[in-house]
Order: structure tokens, then C-alpha cells, then sequence
């Protein structure tokens, strides 16, 4: 009952150390979407993921942009990233997504942007527990943590394979499609032009008998 306690304890001191935002954003052809994160403390960890789920050949460009304005990442025609890096300033980052590249393609970009603190913060003292214990259960609870971040990561991952592979289904579906028609119309077309090559000869064939 006390080690359900303080594990209950643990975790409620943990949560507010980190505040995160996953979203999926359907981003319009020649369009420039930003978002923004709040940075209250130097040294924190930012953590920014994206990956494109549909749309195109699945790339775009994307920018992390200080709060002086200095550009601290960008890519070019990227399918998907996962950065971590620490915030040498406190204020506001901006994350945006540049889609100007195409002309007529619509893209769904899944990103989730994180600040994590690290400070640890310091249980208080439970009657008939040692701080050896309480340390124990400490690292245990931030080890569990990391290791579920993994997982979720990894679901992310495999979510967007799965939306690409779906998507290539789709694409090679609809061009089997457009070839049997295709093929189809150009039988009809072919046996048309054969009757009708039978039907002069046997029409020249008749006046020359006649």
C-alpha cells in the first residue's frame, strides 16, 4: 500500500515536468504553417518529431526558428525527423512546415513537440521508508518512462509505414485500374478495326465480281 503511494506520489511530481503537444495538420499546397512552444526555463530539453502520413512523394521542408530569430534546424523534402535538442533561451520557438513546393499535392504532417525539465523533483519523506528505497523507486519510475517514450516513438514510426504502404496499395490499385480500362478499350477498338477490314474486302471483293 505505501509503495503505491509514493509511486502514486512520484508520478503526480513528474507530469508537470513535461508539456507536450501532438497534433496532425493537413498542410495545403504552397502553404507555410508555424506553431509555436513556450521555453520557461534554460537548459530544457526539446524534443520535435514529424513524420508525413499522406500526400505526394511524403516529403516536405520544415525549420526550428529561436526566439531571437536564429535558425537552430531545417531540412529539405525530409519524409520524417525526431530531434531532440536543449534550449539555450528561454521565450517562444517556432516549429513550421513549408509546402510551397508543390503545386496541387496536400500533405497530412503528424508532429509532436515536447519540453521536457530536468529537474527531478524531491519526494517527501515517508514515515517507514528509507531514502535508498525512495531512490530506488525514483530511477525505476524515470526508466519506465524513457522506455515508454521508446515505445511510443516506435508506434509512430510503424504507424507511418503503415500509412505509406497503404497509400502505395492505393496508388498501384488505381493505375491497374486505369490499364485495364485501358487494354479494354483498345480490344474494342482493335475489333472494331477488324471487322471493318473484313467487311471492305469482302465489299471490294463483291464489285469485282459483278
Amino acid at each position: 500500500m505505501k509503495f503505491s503511494i509514493l509511486s502514486a506520489s512520484l508520478l503526480a511530481c513528474v507530469a508537470p515536468l513535461v508539456s507536450a503537444t501532438a497534433l496532425t495538420y493537413k498542410l495545403s499546397a504552397n502553404e507555410k504553417a508555424c506553431f509555436y512552444s513556450n521555453v520557461d526555463n534554460k537548459g530544457s530539453k526539446v524534443a520535435f518529431y514529424f513524420a508525413v502520413q499522406a500526400g505526394g512523394s511524403f516529403d516536405v521542408d520544415y525549420e526550428v526558428v529561436g526566439p531571437n530569430g536564429n535558425v537552430i534546424m531545417d531540412g529539405e523534402k525530409e519524409r520524417q525527423g525526431d530531434f531532440v535538442f536543449t534550449a539555450t533561451e528561454t521565450g517562444e520557438y517556432k516549429f513550421c512546415f513549408n509546402n510551397q513546393m508543390s503545386t496541387f499535392a496536400e500533405k497530412f504532417v503528424d508532429f509532436e513537440i515536447a519540453v521536457e525539465h530536468e529537474q527531478r523533483a524531491s519526494l517527501p519523506a515517508k514515515q517507514g521508508t528509507s531514502p535508498e528505497q525512495t531512490s530506488a523507486l525514483e530511477e525505476s519510475i524515470f526508466k519506465l518512462s524513457g522506455q515508454l517514450s521508446t515505445i511510443t516513438r516506435n508506434q509512430k514510426y510503424f504507424r507511418t509505414r503503415e500509412n505509406r504502404n497503404f497509400s502505395t496499395v492505393r496508388s498501384t490499385e488505381r493505375r491497374i485500374f486505369n490499364f485495364s480500362v485501358i487494354e479494354s478499350l483498345m480490344m474494342i477498338c482493335m475489333a472494331g478495326l477488324q471487322v471493318f477490314i473484313v467487311r471492305f474486302f469482302f465489299q471490294g471483293a463483291r464489285k469485282g465480281y459483278v
